[in-house]
């Protein structure tokens, strides 16, 4: 069994909606430059991806829908029908070709999930995976197919596995979360900014599941401006606790960069202290409980330049048993985007401070760590929540 592989290709920065969408694939070319110029990439298997079949999208998607939004990339649906499935939208606007685009990210993520639990590969990280919000039947949030869902269920049909999905994208993973609700070989933890403020307006607490799926369905709804000591002591606490809880075979990390602070569409406070620990608590939590079996995916993330490339690149560091990045970014990285007219980081770190002080700081971590006792107290026995109980849900700067 080999270590690591990533999954890309050129030609899936092909998802475009346009120049000016937030959702926009150069977030994928600065990514993959800045390793590049680091030589991190020099010794790794890259592995391009194929295209999803019908017969695969079918497994979480409706037929009709997929022939909608095949008709739709080639011009012959109408604007009135094309709505009806979520397509033509500001949110996710109709493109050229856009079914090929769309099923060749949904293969890429098949791809990274077949390669570990073949047992070719241990950890692999597809970039340009991570659309959480389709539905079965429309496009929702930048998202046509759910490559997540429609690749956990093939994994799940061909494997019997049990998986476990952990998103911390500022944005609720609702299309994911929706397609397992009502299932036991699935589990979804989702932390993202409470739906009070944000898109997609679910994922609250009581979203647990239905049936057997009853408890295999969490949320972790963050108050606005939660900053990074708050959300790594819920994320940290939550995962290891689903891990308990479920003990899964896989572990399928979605990794959206927008809970940071210079994200224009969100409302957290993250810096890239949260974005070099996230993946690195992830990779531990697949050593102790999945034999370090573990896919990562990209996500959201619409600061192109001064977020997403450096968050991105942490994931990369951590599934490749490397300490997370520090010190200063190349010169030839930056030089190069400099050239784009626009400003990008010169360090790995952010230049602080980013934002203003917080004065509601101590209510706001007070406020999210009662959601994440709210979330585990039907879960756990009376030791742990004694010991939940004992955490100080208060930063010391």
């Amino acid at each position: 069994m080999k270590e690591f592989a990533y999954i890309y290709s050129e030609e899936e920065t092909n998802y475009r909606f346009s120049d000016i969408h937030p959702f926009n694939p150069i977030r994928l070319d600065l990514t993959v430059s800045l390793l590049e110029t680091m030589g991190a990439l020099k010794d790794v298997d890259c592995i391009a991806p194929r295209r999803a079949t019908d017969e695969e999208l079918r497994l979480v998607h409706d037929a009709d829908y997929i022939q909608a939004v095949k008709l739709a990339g080639q011009g012959e649906l109408t604007p009135m029908k094309a709505q009806m499935y979520g397509l033509g939208t500001e949110d996710t606007p109709v493109f050229p070709d856009m079914h090929e685009g769309a099923a060749l990210l949904v293969g890429g993520t098949i791809e990274a999930c077949e390669l570990v639990l073949s047992g070719r590969y241990k950890r692999t990280f597809h970039i340009a995976g991570g659309l959480h919000h389709g539905f079965r039947g429309r496009a929702s949030g930048f998202c046509i197919y759910n490559d997540t869902a429609v690749a956990m269920a093939a994994m799940i049909e061909k494997y019997a596995c049990r998986i476990l999905y952990v998103d911390t994208d500022a944005h609720h993973g609702d299309g994911v979360q929706w397609a397992f609700y009502n299932r036991s070989d699935a589990m979804t933890l989702s932390l993202h900014e409470t739906g009070r403020y944000l898109f997609p307006g679910t994922g609250m607490v009581t979203e647990r599941g239905s049936e057997e799926g009853y408890g295999f369905s969490w949320n972790i709804p963050f108050d606005a401006f939660t900053e990074d000591a708050s959300f790594l002591l819920a994320y940290r606490t939550a995962l290891f606790e689903a891990c308990e809880l479920f003990q899964p075979d896989l572990i399928i990390t979605q990794n959206g960069a927008d809970a940071h602070a210079l994200d224009p569409l969100t409302h957290l406070s993250l810096t890239m202290k949260s974005y070099e620990q996230i993946p690195q608590i992830a990779v531990e939590a697949a050593n102790r409980y999945t034999k370090g079996r573990i896919v990562a995916l990209g996500g959201g993330g619409y600061d192109w330049y001064r977020v997403v490339p450096r968050a991105w690149s942490q994931v990369f560091a951590a599934l490749t048993n490397r300490a997370p990045f520090s010190g200063d970014l190349p010169k030839d990285w930056i030089e190069r985007w400099t050239k784009q007219n626009t400003t990008v980081p010169t360090t790995w770190a952010d230049q602080m401070p980013l934002y203003p002080s917080i004065p509601r700081r101590p209510e706001i971590e007070e406020k999210n760590w009662e959601t994440v006792k709210r979330l585990l107290w039907p879960f756990v026995d009376d030791v742990k929540k004694e010991q939940l109980s004992d955490v100080s849900p208060y930063s010391i700067d």
